[in-house]
């Protein structure tokens, strides 16, 4: 019995009836991981990335980000300093994000390694599509939370999964072979509760916003 990666609790263990997956689920908190067994190398997942049409010149990638943009982060704070975490090769959203008028800071574990970024406090971290990749991601939301200055703004995007089953294992998010963390709007809930931050804010579907009082 693994205990859970947020939470700590007691995770009951399913095999995808179809794939040699192995997952871990949590009753308390609702996040699901893969098994440790089922993670590939870093040089796979970097494999993966490289494969991903994530460039400026994409339409449907700018407008994905747009409305994240608009929906997940201007309603609640309008400027100041922004760290973009796991900004990937090509950072359009920080793009985005200067054209609004925030001074940037870039961390990718790939693209942009470097860890000076832990040595400054922020007025808004974004993550997008990035923390269903993070094997500890209770580690990773600790880092986060200490990086925000009070009144800062946590706006994280990744797809909720369906918390029934069935439906999981027919889901196309759990294909991506560097996916190992999912997660749902109460796992978001008690990250937040452990890490003394406050939810203000999803859609229930792809984002949630938190803010450090």
């Amino acid at each position: 019995m693994q205990p859970c990666k947020v939470c700590q609790q007691p995770t009951t263990a399913f095999r995808h009836p179809r794939f040699e997956m192995l997952f871990h689920a949590c009753p308390h908190c609702r996040l699901i991981t893969k098994d440790e067994a089922n993670y590939i190398s870093l040089e796979e997942e970097y494999q993966i990335y490289e494969q991903h049409n994530n460039s400026p010149e994409s339409e449907g990638y700018l407008n994905y980000l747009t409305n994240f943009l608009e929906a997940a982060v201007l309603p609640h704070v309008k400027t100041g300093t922004a760290l973009d975490f796991g900004s990937g090769p090509n950072p359009v959203l920080s793009q985005l994000l200067t054209k609004e008028g925030f001074e940037v800071t870039l961390y990718d574990y790939f693209y942009a390694p470097d860890t000076d970024y832990l040595t400054r406090t922020y007025d808004l971290i974004t993550s997008t599509e990035v923390v269903e990749h993070i094997q500890q991601p209770m580690m990773a939301f600790e880092t986060l939370a200490s990086l925000l200055k009070p009144g800062g703004i946590l706006s994280i995007m990744t797809l909720f999964h369906p918390d029934d089953q069935d439906t999981f294992n027919d889901w196309f998010y759990i294909r991506d072979p560097s996916h190992v963390s999912f997660f749902t709007p109460r796992t978001m809930q008690v990250i937040a509760d452990r890490t003394g931050l406050v939810l203000i804010d999803t859609n229930h579907y792809r984002h949630v916003v938190m803010k450090k009082m």
